[in-house]
C-alpha cells in the first residue's frame, strides 16, 4: 500500500484529467496502480537528462520508471517487434518521422491529445517537429528533439587556406578535396554508411532527392532510376574523402570525427551542432561555422518523441500515467530545466526556442543558420507504413556500396526497388 502523502502529492499536481485524456479511472485510484512505468528509449541528450528527475515523477504516482535505453536501430526493430506480437511490455515508446506512419496506421500508439493532459500545452510544440509528428492529420507523438540539416565546417581551417564557405554542392565537393589531407589527420568530409533507414539512407536521401529522385512512380518503387544511381555514385566518391571506417559509420562516429578535429566538412542534423561547442568534449569549441546545406541539396526534417503504447497501455491507469509520464518528461518546464542544466541540443519547444536562456547560450550563427534553413525542411523519406522495411532494405545494400563489398551500383538498387515492391504490396 502506497502511503497518504503519496496519494496527497500527486493529487496536489496539475493533473485533473480533461476531455483529451479522459479516462475511467482518477488520479487517486491510479496512484500507486503500476509498479513500474516501462519507457523504451535512445540516448539523446533529453533522454539522460530527463533521468535526473524521475524519482520526482515515481512520488508523484507511486511507480517506479525504468528507461531502457537503445541504439537507434535496436530501439526501432525492439518497439516494432513489442507492439507488432501484442507483447506491450512497454508503456511509452520512443518514436521518429521513420516509423510514425507505421505505428499510426497499425493503431499501435494512441492519439497525442487523447493521452497526455492538456495542461501540457500541446499546441506549444515547434511547428516543424509536430509536422513530422504527424500521420494523416493526427498527432502520434510529442517531440522532445528535431529539426533539418546544417552544413558544419572548419571556419578556422578554411580561413587559413583561403577557402569561402561552400554555397552550392559543386563547391562543396571542390572544397572538400582541396582540404583532404590524411597524411596530416585531416578529413575533407565524413558521414554515414551504417546500414539503416535513419542511418546511411537518412544522410544519402538528400543527395538523391537534390538531383531529382523520386520514390515512387504510383505504386511502383523508382528509386532505382538513374537519379538514384547519380546521387549514390556522388556519395560513394566523397567517401573517399573520409576517414577510414566511414562505410560503417553512425551519425555519432562521424560527430565524434568532426569534434575530434579530424574532419572539414559535414552535412549533419542540426541538434548535432551544438555537441561541437561542448568545451569539455569537443576538441573544436569555437572554431565551427554554420550554413544551410549547399544548394541544391534539400534539409531532411526529422524529430523524436514520446509515444503512449496503444499495446502496453491500452486504457485505465496505464493510459493515464503513461500520457502523464508523456507530457511531463516533455513539458516547458522540462526543457528550462534542460537550459538550466546546460543541455542546449535538444529543444521540442516554441517557446524554448524563442526564450532568452537559448538565445544567451548558442553561437549566433547557429541560430542564424538554423532559422535560415528551416524554410527549407521536408520530410524526405517515403510516407508509407513499409517504410521502415523499405528504408533498412537499402540501407542494407548501400552499406555493402560503401563498404566496397559490391560495385554495382544498379544492381544494388535494383534490388532493393525489387524487395520494396513486395513491401509496399503487403501494406496495400
Amino acid at each position: 500500500m502506497r502511503n497518504t502523502l503519496l496519494k496527497a502529492t500527486a493529487l496536489s499536481s496539475a493533473i485533473a484529467l480533461t476531455a483529451g485524456a479522459a479516462s475511467a479511472q482518477t488520479a487517486e485510484e491510479c496512484v500507486g496502480a503500476l509498479d513500474s512505468v516501462n519507457v523504451i528509449a535512445q540516448g539523446m541528450p533529453s533522454v539522460l537528462h530527463v533521468q535526473d528527475y524521475l524519482s520526482e515523477f515515481d512520488e508523484k504516482w507511486g511507480t517506479e520508471v525504468q528507461i531502457t535505453l537503445l541504439g537507434e536501430n535496436e530501439r526501432r526493430a525492439k518497439s516494432r517487434l513489442d507492439v507488432a506480437t501484442g507483447a506491450g511490455s512497454y508503456h511509452v515508446l520512443y518514436i521518429d518521422e521513420a516509423n510514425v506512419a507505421e505505428m499510426a496506421s497499425r493503431g499501435w500508439v494512441h492519439p497525442l491529445e487523447d493521452v497526455v493532459p492538456a495542461e501540457y500545452d500541446l499546441a506549444d510544440f515547434r511547428v516543424d517537429l509536430s509536422n513530422v509528428a504527424t500521420h494523416e492529420g493526427v498527432q502520434y507523438y510529442a517531440p522532445f528533439v528535431g529539426g533539418g540539416d546544417l552544413m558544419m565546417y572548419r571556419k578556422d581551417l578554411l580561413e587559413e587556406a583561403g577557402i569561402e564557405t561552400p554555397g552550392t554542392l559543386e563547391d562543396l565537393v571542390t572544397a572538400i578535396k582541396t582540404m583532404h589531407d590524411p597524411s596530416g589527420r585531416l578529413y575533407g568530409w565524413t558521414a554515414r554508411g551504417q546500414r539503416g533507414s535513419g542511418m546511411n539512407v537518412w544522410r544519402w536521401t538528400p543527395f538523391f532527392r537534390a538531383v531529382g529522385g523520386e520514390w515512387r512512380d504510383g505504386d511502383m518503387p523508382v528509386f532505382n532510376s538513374a537519379e538514384g544511381v547519380e546521387a549514390t555514385e556522388m556519395y560513394l566518391d566523397l567517401m573517399d574523402y573520409a576517414p577510414p571506417g566511414v562505410g560503417t559509420f553512425t551519425w555519432s562516429d562521424s560527430v565524434e570525427a568532426f569534434r575530434s578535429g579530424q574532419v572539414a566538412f559535414m552535412i549533419e542534423s542540426d541538434v548535432l551542432g551544438l555537441w561541437a561547442e561542448d568545451p569539455e568534449k569537443s576538441a573544436v569549441a569555437g572554431k565551427v561555422g554554420y550554413a544551410p546545406p549547399p544548394a541544391p541539396l534539400p534539409s531532411a526534417g526529422w524529430s523524436h518523441g514520446f509515444a503512449v503504447s496503444a499495446v502496453g497501455a491500452p486504457d485505465g491507469c496505464a493510459k493515464l500515467v503513461a500520457g502523464d509520464f508523456v507530457g511531463w518528461a516533455t513539458s516547458k518546464e522540462m526543457e528550462q530545466r534542460r537550459l538550466a542544466d546546460g543541455v542546449f541540443s535538444d529543444v521540442g519547444r516554441t517557446s524554448t526556442l524563442e526564450s532568452e536562456a537559448y538565445r544567451s547560450k548558442v553561437p549566433a550563427e547557429y541560430l542564424e543558420a538554423l532559422l535560415e534553413t528551416a524554410p527549407r525542411t521536408n520530410l524526405l523519406i517515403m510516407a508509407s507504413p513499409a517504410w521502415p522495411e523499405i528504408g533498412d532494405s537499402l540501407g542494407l545494400v548501400l552499406e555493402e556500396l560503401f563498404t566496397g563489398t559490391r560495385d554495382d551500383v544498379q544492381g544494388a538498387l535494383d534490388e532493393a526497388a525489387f524487395e520494396a515492391e513486395d513491401s509496399l504490396r503487403r501494406v496495400r
